[in-house]
Formats: C-alpha cells, sequence, structure tokens
C-alpha cells in the first residue's frame, strides 16, 4: 500500500510573552536581518517602538510576530516598505472584520 506523504517546511515556533522588550539590534538578531530593513518599518509605521530615537528603542513581545511577517511578506512579494505597512494594514483590517463576525454568530 503506498501512502502520500504531504512535504511540510516547518517554520520555528518561538513563544515570547508580551511583555519581553527587545532592543532595535536584539531584534534584528531574532529576525535575521538588518537593523537599516528594521528602521525602514518603524519609518512606515510598520512596527511601533517605545523610545525616542533608535538607540533607546525598545519593542514589546508582540512586534516580533509582525516584525517576520512583515520580513517576510518583503522578501516573498518584492514590496516595499510601503507596500508591506499597506498590505500589514489590509490584513489587520480584514482579522478585525473577522473578530466583528464571529461575535455577531457569523462564521
Amino acid at each position: 500500500m503506498s501512502m502520500n506523504r504531504i512535504n511540510r517546511t516547518e517554520t520555528p515556533c518561538v513563544i515570547v510573552e508580551e511583555e519581553v522588550q527587545f532592543t532595535l539590534i536584539e531584534l534584528s538578531q531574532v529576525c535575521r536581518t538588518e537593523v537599516d530593513q528594521l528602521m525602514e518599518l518603524v519609518m512606515e509605521g510598520v512596527l511601533t517602538p517605545s523610545g525616542e530615537d533608535p538607540e533607546r528603542w525598545r519593542f514589546g513581545g508582540t512586534t516580533l510576530r509582525r516584525a517576520r511577517v512583515a520580513l517576510r511578506l518583503t522578501r516573498d512579494l518584492e514590496l516595499n516598505a510601503a507596500g508591506t505597512a499597506l498590505v500589514l494594514d489590509l490584513l489587520d483590517e480584514i482579522e478585525a472584520l473577522r473578530s466583528r463576525l464571529r461575535r455577531l454568530g457569523g462564521d
């Protein structure tokens, strides 16, 4: 009996608490990207750090997921930072609408 196997690319999953804070350098290391690329995402409003200047920026734990999604979109769809910001805004809006629909009792 032959069985078909599905090949899946496993993405490492890291659970990070919301209270965790990353510096810009730490976030770049965790995301395996250049600091400049993250700075572009901050300038476009994709990522929102606390702190007044890049040396003092701190990113919350939830930013890690958003940064990774943004970087994947940038790479896979060959988007610039502005395009990535637009796509993320649209994805956020879709999620908000789905959440609202679930609260109203729909699928």
